[in-house]
């Protein structure tokens, strides 16, 4: 029945900043869009698929719209993965990761990469213009591995924070979320941040470190038993590899009458993506800014003395983006909507990807005014079919509107997962979404 009331999505329509041309063997992610002060947009994309992973580094993409997101235009071809777009003492700056490391040999003497992804040093572009033109990539770290998605930016008292993911260890014989730690960075706006003396990096744990796998009874965390270094094989084609957390954002609790309010201004909460098997929940930490200048990660407690490391989040099971609003004072969140994540992994379609909690097909905005209690704001855009992904996408504030950069499938995707789209999608007038 078409209700009257049905919800209908904000938006739908999209405009198609990049598609592939062999979309069974040629994907588009890592999505960032960045508005600048002279109205144009910028976007970072990268490429993936079996002949781009077994290159030396990445393959991406930078562009720029000076109508609003209606034409893009290519200014940079770059070889940063899991890379983010920001705004920093009036410049522009897209940094990831250089996915170098990865690629080894299997028995038979093919290749394939080890945890799922590439990884590698932190790097850096810059560019002075707004984005027209950009100068030489600089290496931030040396011989480390580092993961993570383009998730947001926290600005504060002339800085800028952002999260990247550290592989702590090399144990892991599948996807490595169990051996990362979110790692704060800060560095100061004015700065130059292509320099690496210009960052402070935190203190931080890996996933394994925190978590006693013994004493996570009660609410079903872990979903399915898995062994400690390696996935568990729970249908033909359907893996879970031990739980962990992965693409992190930053916020500021910046309400005093919050429970994690710091009257001191010396605390930023980690909030990220939980891999559990479920849906709905997200871990978070607390990092501490400390009177020497370095920072430490640890946990987040409730009045009762318990560690609360697990919180409601609608979406948590996937890639999310928070962006803070000062003029609404909330919290705003991007995020995909599960629809049936209890179906028996036996059971589901074969042209479904993944696990129960996998689905990608529904991308969801949400506000909050304590990164708690999250509001439902509506349907961003949504397909049908298993392959027509809108998911992990990235978001910034334009004026009256969301922007928003969604890696994105059609029919002729390789899964939901490997989309072959960039889409460019613009929620109008959000604020009156508030109720």
């Amino acid at each position: 029945m078409n209700h009257p009331q049905k919800i209908r999505p904000l938006a739908n329509a999209y405009v198609e900043v990049a598609r592939s041309d062999s979309p069974l063997t040629h994907y588009h992610g890592s999505c960032s869009v960045c508005v600048m002060p002279d109205g144009n947009l910028i976007a970072s994309y990268n490429h993936g698929g079996p002949d781009y992973w077994m290159r030396d580094g990445f393959y991406a993409e930078a562009c720029i719209s000076a109508d609003g997101g209606k034409t893009w235009e290519n200014t940079l071809h770059h070889r940063l993965n899991h890379a983010r777009a920001f705004r920093a003492g009036g410049k522009v700056y897209i940094l990831g990761q250089l996915a170098t490391e990865g690629i080894i040999a299997n028995p038979d003497g093919t290749k394939r990469i080890k945890n799922g992804h590439k990884m590698g040093d932190i790097a850096v572009v810059c560019s002075a213009d707004n984005g027209r033109t950009w100068g030489e990539q600089a290496r931030l770290t040396h011989g480390e591995r580092w993961h993570q998605a383009p998730s947001n930016v926290w600005y504060k008292d002339g800085y800028v924070y952002l999260v990247m993911e550290k592989a702590v260890y090399d144990a892991m014989n599948c996807w490595n979320v169990n051996e990362l730690a979110p790692v704060l960075m800060r560095a100061r706006e004015t700065d130059d941040l292509t320099r690496a003396e210009s960052w402070t990096f935190a203190e931080a744990p890996a996933f394994r470190d925190m978590i006693d796998f013994s004493k996570t009874d009660y609410f079903g965390i872990p979903y399915y038993a898995t062994p400690e270094n390696d996935e568990a094989v729970l249908a033909p084609h359907r893996r879970c590899a031990p739980m962990g957390w992965l693409e992190t954002q930053v916020v500021q609790i910046l309400d005093p009458d919050h429970n994690w309010y710091d009257p001191n201004g010396k605390t930023l909460h980690l909030i990220a993506r939980a891999h559990t098997g479920l849906t709905g929940y997200a871990c978070v930490v607390k990092v501490t800014e400390n009177d020497d200048g370095t920072m430490t990660t640890g946990f987040v407690y409730a009045p009762s003395g318990k560690k609360h490391f697990y919180i409601p989040l609608p979406g948590g099971q996937m890639k999310f983006h928070i962006v803070y609003d000062a003029q609404t004072k909330l919290y705003w969140l991007l995020s995909t909507q599960a629809t049936d994540s209890m179906i028996r992994v036996d059971r589901m379609p074969d042209d479904r990807f993944g696990l129960p909690d996998n689905e990608r097909q529904r991308l969801v905005l949400h506000f909050s005014r304590n990164c708690i209690d999250w509001c439902f704001a509506g349907v961003v855009a949504q397909e049908q079919h298993p392959k027509c992904s809108r998911h992990y996408a990235s978001m910034d504030i334009d004026g009256d509107d969301l922007v928003i950069l969604s890696r994105s499938g059609d029919e002729n995707a390789q899964s939901a997962h490997n989309g072959n789209i960039v889409t460019f999608h613009r929620v109008k007038d959000f604020r009156g979404l508030v109720y």
